[in-house]
């Protein structure tokens, strides 16, 4: 599926970034080398009039990849989660990606929800309205059940969605194979690993039993959190293909003018999402990963409302530790410790000096501490930090990468709602509580009694382990199996093919 027959695709989409100056600007914020940079224009300039014209009124970048379609508005939404891989600047104009299409109708969301669930609309809803949101993967109908004639929102894939998104991920991975021959230096980058990892996130939200089941776990998690709400999850009325949960009722968190009109309190709106944010981040490890505005309403009694859990992150019990404790090492400044922990947690390589990292680290914190407290950024710390530990050795890590971005994305939200508001006081309680709760002495002795509980649960197998292990280390290693005779010539055989279509590609294009 992956072959040369998918070169019209690719012509397709050069021509549309070319037709929308998005091309020039793409290879501009890679740093793309000469060959890449020539191989592209060669394959848009030339079909430039075959590219889709999309909406002048946006930038480049983002008109090109709305008029390409669902999937790569999707693609774009998780690149800008990746700003590892496509920069800084490139990530910050994906983030503002358009997430709004043309809606499908109403008889096709109910045909869906027939198929799907073995129900009759009509007979299951007392109401079924218009959609009220229509984004790249699904769209949302508030709807009203006929037994008890709760509000409710419907959540429906597009019809054939699944198909659309297998045949453009199937471009994407000949797309990717081609930027690596084309430019060995791009392998750094890992195009292959990329695709690969937007095919994962994709498939989940292509299954609106994983997104059902995200929105149960994380509901379970923060049920008595006070001033938060998750709409609850109707299960008979859900499954692979339709979500149903309760509505939303409440106005936009980014209307400030309704905030005011309605009464509520946005200074204590705009602490209260951020420490949410890093209470669910420390505390249960499992968090919103998408947190703007638009998935978020205010209720009238003043909660925060979250919806849409497509993107979820998870954080593990230790990452969590080490997280805080370098959070709460700026916060002191104690640039020495947030150094040692980098190097405790095997962050940065032990050849490195810990007191030069130090020092690294303070130029990272100390221009940020002498700002004014309404520029200082949390989000702006962690992206120093990722740039200095990236010189020193430190390996890319998705899940923190998926922090900083939803890290970001708070403070942005938080400071919408208060200009003024100092993020280092804010997040101040919520890290020294977690600090309390998980490296005092109590998270000793809870440590201790886990550790403990693992070992009675697996106790009668530890003396058939420990032997299993020690008869392993006291035979002799075994010599390799020598090849077969045929093996050689398989091999052969099977790079001379590769080799070969590798040319017919090349050729071809």
């Amino acid at each position: 599926m992956r072959g040369p027959h998918n070169i019209w695709r690719l012509i397709r989409t050069g021509a549309t970034f070319e037709r929308t100056g998005a091309m020039g600007a793409v290879l501009d914020a890679m740093e793309a080398p000469r060959p890449l940079r020539v191989a592209a224009r060669v394959l848009g300039w030339p079909f430039k009039w075959l590219g889709y014209p999309g909406d002048p009124a946006m930038p480049p970048i983002t008109r090109a990849l709305t008029a390409l379609g669902p999937a790569y508005i999707k693609f774009g939404q998780v690149l800008s989660t990746r700003p590892d891989v496509v920069g800084q600047e490139l990530a910050d104009q994906l983030r503002v990606l358009q997430d709004r299409l043309p809606p499908f109708t109403v008889e096709d969301a109910k045909a869906t929800i027939r198929a799907e669930l073995d129900v009759e609309p009509d007979a299951t809803f007392e109401s079924f309205g218009e959609p009220v949101a229509a984004a790249s993967l699904a769209q949302v109908h508030q709807a009203r059940l006929a037994t008890t004639g709760e509000r409710v929102a419907v959540k429906v894939l597009r019809p054939g969605i699944e198909r659309a998104f297998r045949r453009d991920i199937d471009a994407f991975y000949f797309a990717a194979r081609v930027v690596e021959l084309l430019s060995p230096a791009s392998r750094r980058l890992k195009p292959m690993d990329v695709i690969g990892h937007f095919e994962s996130v994709v498939l989940g939200e292509l299954d609106l039993r994983l997104e059902s089941a995200a929105a149960s776990e994380f509901a379970a998690n923060t049920k008595d959190d006070p001033g938060f709400q998750v709409p609850r999850i109707v299960w008979p009325l859900s499954g692979r293909r339709v979500m149903t949960l309760g509505w939303a009722e409440g106005v936009p968190l980014g209307d400030n003018a309704a905030l005011d009109a309605a009464g509520h309190d946005r200074r204590a709106l705009s602490e209260r999402v951020l420490q949410l944010f890093l209470r669910h981040a420390l505390r249960d490890g499992y968090f919103h990963g998408d947190m703007h505005q638009g998935n978020m309403k205010v209720a009238p009694n003043g909660d925060i409302i979250a919806y849409d859990f497509g993107i979820m992150g998870y954080i593990d019990p230790y990452t969590r530790r080490v997280y805080a404790e370098i959070l709460y090492g700026f916060i002191r400044r104690d640039y020495l410790r947030v150094a040692e922990v980098h190097f405790e947690a095997g962050y940065v390589p032990p050849d490195r000096d810990v007191h030069e990292f130090a020092r690294a680290l303070r130029s990272v914190g100390e221009p940020i501490f002498g700002m004014d407290a309404t520029r200082i950024s949390m989000g702006r710390l962690l992206a120093y930090l990722f740039e200095v530990t990236e010189k020193f050795g430190m390996e890319t890590r998705t899940e923190l990468i998926l922090l900083q971005r939803t890290m970001v994305v708070v403070e942005g939200v938080a400071r919408s709602l208060d200009p003024r508001m100092n993020i280092w006081e804010v997040a101040r309680p919520v890290v020294e509580d977690y600090i309390q709760e998980s490296i005092g002495p109590r998270a000793v002795v809870r440590d201790l009694r886990e550790t403990a509980r693992v070992l009675t649960r697996f106790g009668p197998r530890l003396p058939g382990l420990v032997e299993s292990a020690l008869i392993r280390q006291a035979e002799p290693p075994k010599d390799p199996e020598p090849p077969r005779r045929w093996q050689p010539a398989l091999w052969a055989g099977l790079g001379a093919a590769a080799g070969a279509a590798a040319v017919l590609s090349l050729g071809l294009l």
